[in-house]
């Protein structure tokens, strides 16, 4: 088998976070000796979620058994995910904010057995829903949790109570025309209808403006797939709320906000 040396976008900051939450987490369960110390099992957690290398490829890597890769993972992802902020927490920063950018993205995944509830007819795919806010400049604020894929994105917004918390804390938020009806605080541009076939000029300028802002919330989205085990997620969909919480700890401590 031939080997390559690789490297990992991200700073020693991240990786001595995550180290550090796995030395405690061996310290309170008196873990006994393990096939890699807490500094080699955060690599190698970090470079299946950023880079997206298999199980067997960090297995013969890292000269361990594939299942004990698996189970370094997602004991990684499981310590970093329970330190993810829920959404009444994150509102604090928000409403702090100029304004949000609300925007959805579907995360694509294998086929799975009942594959009705994850197909989503937008994108002609199975997938899972995930709902990101960005601040003004299209920074990743929060994600949400994953919903199956054929959720309407308005949808998948009211059920985490995010229009709701937009509304109760009057931050003004930039959406798509996917929102429309969502009312409160959020902004979305105008829309042709049987009863208006034509936009104004002054409705046209305003839809302009208005995808300008929103723009900035693909940074946010584009942030979050820069990790690459979100390229096409090949585990069970109801994992993927774990996993995206994780990377959104990891890039808070990589951005060196709102780390703990």
């Amino acid at each position: 088998m031939l080997s390559y040396p690789a490297t990992i976008p991200l700073s020693n900051r991240t990786l001595n976070h995550l180290a550090e939450r796995i030395r405690f987490h061996r310290k309170q369960r008196r873990s006994r000796w393990r096939r890699l110390n807490p500094g080699r099992q955060s690599l190698l957690a970090l470079a299946h979620l950023r880079n997206g290398d298999t199980y067997t490829r960090l297995a013969a890597g890292f000269e361990i058994g594939v299942a004990t890769a698996w189970r370094y993972v997602q004991e990684a992802i499981a310590l970093l995910s329970a330190a993810a902020e829920e959404l009444d927490t994150a509102m604090r920063r928000i409403r702090l904010l100029a304004y949000a950018i609300l925007d959805g993205t579907l995360i694509p995944i294998d086929r799975v057995a009942d594959q009705k509830p994850y197909y989503s007819g937008k994108h002609k795919r199975h997938g899972v829903n995930v709902q990101v806010i960005a601040d003004a400049v299209g920074r990743l604020v929060w994600a949400s949790p994953a919903l199956p894929g054929s959720t309407h994105d308005l949808t998948a917004a009211r059920d985490h109570g995010i229009i709701e918390a937009l509304a109760s804390a009057d931050v003004m938020t930039f959406a798509d025309k996917g929102y429309q009806g969502a009312r409160g605080s959020v902004r979305t541009p105008f829309k042709r209808r049987r009863f208006r076939p034509k936009l104004s000029r002054r409705q046209k300028a305003v839809n302009r403006a208005h995808a300008k802002i929103r723009a900035r919330g693909e940074r946010a989205i584009a942030t979050l797939k820069t990790w690459k085990i979100l390229a096409k997620l090949r585990c069970c969909p109801h994992r993927a709320t774990a996993i995206v919480q994780a990377i959104l700890v990891l890039h808070h401590v990589e951005a060196n906000r709102y780390a703990g």
